[in-house]
């Protein structure tokens, strides 16, 4: 299984008028969490599209437990806990700095070849990157 932690502080824009969290927003802090995972075992959406994949978003759920507010600090941890094939599944926990569940999620991937605009199989550079982890 690979985990990848990443922190984002909650900005004035994303919140109503309470100061908390718009529910949508967490939508956006799921991707940040999962491009960062990404980039921590060094690869980036940017090379993946270079080398002619995308990756569309198919599912996302999302749960939520309690509110983030403004100026919190919150940490997303992003779980892959099976390897990446044609579809790359991902489950969050956000928390904030008082360690308190926030909200759960999963999102569902799939590697899409751009000249084809076809699911294609996972990429041998990024599955030789998740590799070690599984």
């Amino acid at each position: 299984m690979y985990i990848a932690e990443t922190q984002i502080r909650v900005r004035y824009g994303e919140t109503d008028q309470m100061g908390v969290v718009y529910h949508g927003n967490y939508a956006l802090y799921f991707e940040i969490a999962r491009t960062e995972a990404l980039r921590q075992i060094n690869i980036t959406y940017k090379e993946l599209e270079e080398n002619g994949v995308m990756m569309p978003v198919v599912n996302l759920n999302i749960n939520y437990k309690r509110p983030a507010k403004y100026d919190d600090l919150l940490t997303i941890k992003a779980y892959f806990k099976v390897p990446p094939t044609i579809k790359a599944i991902i489950d969050y926990e956000v928390f904030n700095e008082q360690q308190e569940l926030l909200s759960t999620g999963q999102s569902t991937l799939v590697f899409v070849d751009m000249a084809t605009n076809k699911v294609t199989r996972c990429p041998d550079m990024l599955a030789q990157k998740f590799a070690p982890y599984f």
